[in-house]
């Protein structure tokens, strides 16, 4: 299914056709008000020209005992295509919770059933170690492919039992290579080889497909019965079926379309403009925005969008279209005054929050440091001006750019802690 029905509408780029939105922004207009054409993807009246927008990024005065360092920690762009619509800490134990895909790096263990132990046992992402995870809804572009051929493989992972410490090196690395078959099989697929032989892709794909999952899931069962009772029947789960008409096997009912690799993904934790940070608890979860802010209203949810070069001066609640040169921008500051106690809390917000707007914390509540996830995204401008891009959402939300959210669970080491806060409370610019 395509993200948008290949209905695309027309930008209008003259100034006469933009109107005033709630930021104070000009929204990009379009020849259509078809609610139907706007069905799947986001309203076209949510995409902003950010040369129209005034500047309204203000930053707290930094006070004498500001805390300036920075510490970056490089997990990569999700080049290992860790995907699933799983939220661990908002709904633990719920398969496709979130109802829309998430972006991982860091922790590779990460989905629904994920826990202290499990994070703590897998491998992770981050150059130095940093088993943390950090995730947040994909952005997608409308590829217009309704007639791709897939294949769909049952989920392995959900129907292993409980995998022994031991084995979980060799298990996630058996794991990653089950996406990756199937991704080889997907493009084979893709390029058509053989177009007249109609039993081509059965037998020189799906079938040799089949071969490769039976060897890796068994070398997945012989590592577990090394400390635990082998599993039985995994050989069940490898004969995968070919799809017709699914361009993408992350596509999902109302997220659909071309998943969108973020070009730079930063992660910087940064200090106080009053004071010294103190160190995060391990495994201390926190939110940022607000997933279901259409039910659950503005309290919660951020401005997260600007483009580079203005990101000292605007972040809008809309999808930003970029000027020429311009690149599309995520950026998510989480919560960072700590109330000391607690990793987690009933509604996931009330153990850590923000700041006021001098940047002091609350009556009780320590500062920590803060994370900012910064995602920037290679977006061709006519797919902007044509408001063919959209992030990942709730069905109820209809891509609203006002849900963005990004989630983290804190799963470093003493030692990797206690560097980042001595970075960020002696003024360093430290990267690892």
């Amino acid at each position: 299914m395509s993200l948008y029905k290949g209905r695309p509408l027309v930008v209008k780029a003259a100034a006469g056709l933009l109107g005033l939105v709630a930021v104070g922004a000009l929204v990009v207009a379009t020849t259509s008000s078809s609610e139907d054409a706007l069905a799947d993807g986001a309203d076209k009246s949510l995409f902003v020209d950010i040369t129209k927008v005034k500047p309204n990024v203000k930053k707290p005065r930094a006070e004498n005992d500001a805390t300036t360092g920075t510490f970056t920690v490089d997990c990569g762009r999700n080049e290992n295509k860790h995907f699933n619509p799983d939220n661990f800490i908002a709904q633990p134990g719920v398969r496709n919770g979130a109802q829309h895909l998430h972006d991982y790096v860091g922790n590779l263990s990460t989905d629904a059933d994920s826990n202290n132990k499990s994070l703590e046992a897998a491998g992770t992402t981050c150059q130095n170690g940093d088993k943390s995870a950090y995730f947040w809804p994909v952005v997608r572009i409308d590829d217009d492919d309704d007639q791709a051929k897939t294949v769909n493989c049952p989920d392995v992972k959900s129907k292993l039992p409980d995998v022994p410490n031991q084995a979980r090196a060799e298990v996630d690395r058996n794991l990653a290579l089950l996406k990756t078959q199937i991704d080889e099989a997907n493009k084979r697929l893709a390029k058509n080889e053989n177009p007249r032989d109609l039993n081509f892709n059965q037998n020189a794909i799906v079938g040799p497909l089949k071969d490769k999952r039976v060897a890796t899931i068994d070398r997945m069962a012989i590592a577990i019965g090394r400390n635990a009772p082998r599993p039985q029947g995994l050989e069940k789960l490898a004969p995968c079926q070919l799809n017709e008409g699914k361009a993408n096997e992350n596509e999902l009912p109302g997220n659909d379309g071309d998943i969108q690799r973020p070009e730079v993904a930063e992660l910087q934790f940064r200090g106080s403009p009053v004071g010294k940070v103190v160190a995060m608890p391990k495994f201390l979860r926190v939110l940022y925005g607000d997933a279901k802010v259409s039910t659950n209203g503005t309290k919660n949810a951020r401005d997260s969008w600007t483009c580079t070069g203005f990101e000292d001066k605007v972040l809008i609640n809309k999808y930003p279209v970029c000027p020429q040169g311009s690149k599309v921008k995520r950026i998510h500051d989480f919560p960072s005054c700590w109330d000391g106690k607690n990793i987690d809390s009933a509604k996931h917000r009330e153990h850590i929050v923000f700041p006021d707007a001098n940047g002091r914390c609350q009556n009780g509540f320590m500062a920590v440091p803060q994370l900012r996830i910064s995602l920037t995204y290679n977006i061709p401008r006519d797919v902007q001006q044509r408001g063919d891009y959209a992030v990942d959402s709730f069905p109820e939300e209809k891509h609203n750019p006002f849900s963005d959210h990004d989630d983290f669970a804190n799963v470093m080491s003493q030692q990797i802690m206690d560097r980042l806060v001595n970075c960020v409370n002696t003024g360093k610019k430290c990267k690892e």
